[in-house]
């Protein structure tokens, strides 16, 4: 049987590969969060007094712990930071992903190779940097705080209005 010969395929519109991406983002934060929230207040748990119980027994113990205090919306504490941080960042890492391919290719058709899918995916990383690091300190921040009990920020604006204020040094 004789091959068909390869329609030329469409670039793919930079616009489309931002908007995947934001999606996408969306879509991580939605599903992860309630994971990451008990990951956190795991990690920054206080240490227990000699002859104590940790405040947390295990993953499960958390979780269960934070639907009986605070209810569904406990596991999705601090989600704005998240979805206004990796949603510009995922569609940022689609859009300078494609952009790599693109600057590498002479035709939409052309097969990259892996050291140019690598080249590709550092530009990408270059673009989201920006994007992530603070909404990470943010989520964190927010994240550690429903935990604790102290309230210190009133929510991610207040929190990153708090930061701005702050001392580099103290970051």
């Amino acid at each position: 049987m004789a091959e068909q010969p390869k329609s030329p395929q469409a670039p793919i519109s930079p616009v489309k590969n931002f908007f995947a991406g934001g999606f996408g983002g969306v879509c991580l934060v939605f599903v992860g969060h309630p994971l990451d929230t008990i990951k956190v207040r795991l990690q920054t748990q206080p240490k227990p007094l000699p002859g104590q119980a940790p405040l947390y027994a295990g993953t499960f113990d958390c979780f269960r712990k934070t639907l009986v205090k605070e209810g569904f919306r406990g596991l999705y504490k601090g989600m704005a930071a998240p979805i206004v941080g990796v949603t510009p960042m995922f569609a940022v890492c689609f859009f300078g992903f494609g952009l790599g391919k693109k600057l590498q290719q002479k035709t939409p058709d052309d097969i990259l190779t892996n050291p140019q899918l690598f080249a590709a995916g550092m530009l990408s990383g270059v673009f989201t940097t920006a994007i992530m690091a603070p909404g990470e300190r943010i989520k964190c921040l927010l994240q550690i705080q429903a935990a604790s009990g102290e309230k210190k920020y009133a929510g991610p604006v207040d929190c990153a209005k708090q930061l701005y204020r702050m001392p580099a040094s103290r970051y």
